[in-house]
């Protein structure tokens, strides 16, 4: 009697084994599904992410100089129904852009930049409003500001239009309207920028701060500019 009680024991914890083996197959099945499952969808909601940047033109836009960029913004704004007016290149007393819409007067800082946007911008945007007699200011970017530069706006009624506001307002708008980033960088070829110290050509060069113009003519000549 106790051999079969054994035995009976042997069958019955057998079975149980068979059991969860099958259970732990089955989850297994289940968890491989499901993650396949979830990187599928990943991929897919990456995929639409990529396809929506590349619509917007954003990688042309990071290519503009910043005279480009100015067009760019004048054009975009243009077709959303702004009269819009593109400051000289010199002595613009701190706005690139001047909108009109409905009696409404905007001053705009454009600012394509490789590096987030500090203080400065925002302070010469407010500077700008009472030479323009402007209702408004702006500072548009296709990067991001610094917290600095958010504060201030804050505090000063400054709208910022970051990359990822910009991103979203071109792609809310009709594809036949808005301006191609890269028939604009056409139409605006990139100005040759002399050295005001010794009249050599500057060139965009590269620091662990991003980029700048540097005199073509270094080490001779160590001047500088903000791109």
């Amino acid at each position: 009697m106790t051999q079969q009680n054994h035995l009976t024991r042997m069958v019955f914890c057998f079975a149980i084994v068979e059991t969860c083996r099958g259970y732990l197959l089955v989850a297994g099945i289940a968890f491989g599904i499901l993650l396949g499952l979830a990187m599928g969808i990943r991929f897919w909601i990456d995929s639409i992410a990529q396809e929506k940047l590349r619509r917007s033109g954003i990688a042309e836009i990071d290519k503009m100089d910043g005279r480009q960029f100015e067009h760019y913004l004048g054009l975009l704004f243009h077709s959303q129904g702004y009269k819009t007016t593109v400051t000289r290149a010199a002595g613009d007393y701190g706005a690139d852009l001047i909108l009109e819409q409905n009696g409404r007067k905007v001053a705009v800082q454009a600012k394509r930049y490789s590096k987030n946007v500090g203080i400065d911008a925002v302070q010469q945007i407010v500077g700008a409003l009472a030479h323009y007699g402007a209702n408004a200011a702006w500072v548009v970017t296709n990067r991001d500001f610094t917290d600095a530069a958010y504060k201030l706006a804050a505090s000063n009624g400054v709208r910022l239009i970051n990359r990822e506001a910009l991103i979203e307002m071109i792609q809310r708008m009709n594809p036949a309207a808005k301006p191609n980033p890269k028939q604009v960088r056409a139409q605006f070829p990139q100005q040759k920028l002399q050295c005001d110290r010794c009249g050599s050509q500057m060139v965009v060069r590269k620091s662990t701060k991003g980029e700048f113009y540097g005199c073509s003519s270094f080490p001779k000549c160590r001047n500088t500019k903000a791109v």
